[in-house]
């Protein structure tokens, strides 16, 4: 059977605050506040360090700094000239190593994916699977 790369998972018990075991620096852009603050608690919970962002074009002049960064969680529709999909090819094109994960509960997983996702995440998404796909694109990318 294929790896399959996106999915939806029903919310499940909490697993992902004791985990604590991720190790790397992760962008999460999403403009929706708390959503971001959720899934950046979650992440740090893990053992990630986390940079937020508000929306793809914040996002856009952080991966052009040179901050540290092994990977960017990111939301499609968003305010801004930048949404996730512009935010992903941008990435792909001056940071092809970083893996990108792309959620949303409006976008086909076939644009995120054709466009170099690591994975694809439907909102709403189960915490525990994020933390999962994480470790994995983290992992394949290694």
């Amino acid at each position: 059977m294929a790896h399959q790369r996106w999915f939806t998972r029903p919310a499940g018990r909490r697993l992902y605050a004791s985990i604590g075991i991720g190790f790397g620096d992760i962008l999460v852009v999403e403009d929706e506040l708390l959503i971001r603050c959720v899934i950046s608690d979650v992440m740090r919970d893990a053992g990630y360090t986390v940079i937020e962002a508000a929306n793809g074009d914040e996002a856009l002049e952080i991966i052009r700094s040179d901050v540290s960064l092994d990977l960017v969680f990111s939301d499609v529709k968003m305010p801004g000239f930048v949404d996730g999909l512009g935010l992903l090819a941008a990435v792909k094109s001056s940071r092809p190593e970083l893996p990108v994960l792309i959620t949303s509960g409006h976008c086909d997983p076939a644009l995120a994916l054709e466009g170099g996702a690591a994975h694809f995440v439907r909102k709403p998404y189960d915490l525990d699977a994020v933390v999962e796909l994480v470790g994995d694109a983290l992992e394949r990318s290694g």
